[in-house]
């Protein structure tokens, strides 16, 4: 640690250390043995920023909100808690950083968000599916119901 008054490289020690927002930081006072002054340092972990490629190649951070919103509309009149979205939500996080991939399409989010809904809800399933896949007639909307129907049966007979 270089200290911030001599400038001395390596030659402090710790007089204390505490654990701060509930762990997720440790807060150190430290002591030059050159000049004797002390300073207080942080240590945070360091999470990597993860960054949302749109459809038309803009950039911008990730925001789990924004799954949370999009599921929310997808669910709106069904039995379904602000709860389980959140957790869901926070599993696709999850999913996303553990990739170790700086960057995710708009397209990959929206995948990993109808499986999670798939297994939630089918109708909120399929109105997510119908906005995501931008559905031009009935016939797309009877092709994915008709899918649906043909999992919940082979989990069925299973």
């Amino acid at each position: 640690m270089k200290c911030p008054f001599c400038g001395q490289v390596n030659h402090d020690r710790v007089l204390e250390t505490r654990s701060v927002n509930d762990g997720a930081a440790i807060k150190r006072r430290r002591e030059c043995e050159i000049c004797g002054r002390r300073f207080t340092t942080m240590e945070e972990i360091e999470e990597m920023r993860l960054f949302v490629v749109k459809n038309d190649g803009r950039r911008e951070p990730f925001d789990r909100n924004n799954i949370i919103h999009g599921m929310r509309l997808a669910c709106k009149g069904r039995n379904i808690s602000s709860d389980m979205l959140e957790e869901a939500a926070q599993e696709i996080e999850r999913m996303l950083c553990n990739r170790l991939q700086p960057e995710v399409s708009t397209r990959e989010i929206g995948e990993m968000v109808m499986d999670h809904l798939k297994s939630l809800d089918h109708v909120a399933y399929v109105r997510f599916a119908s906005v995501y896949r931008q559905f031009e007639d009935a016939t797309q909307f009877r092709e994915i119901v008709t899918m649906l129907r043909r999992s919940s049966a082979r989990k069925e007979s299973n």
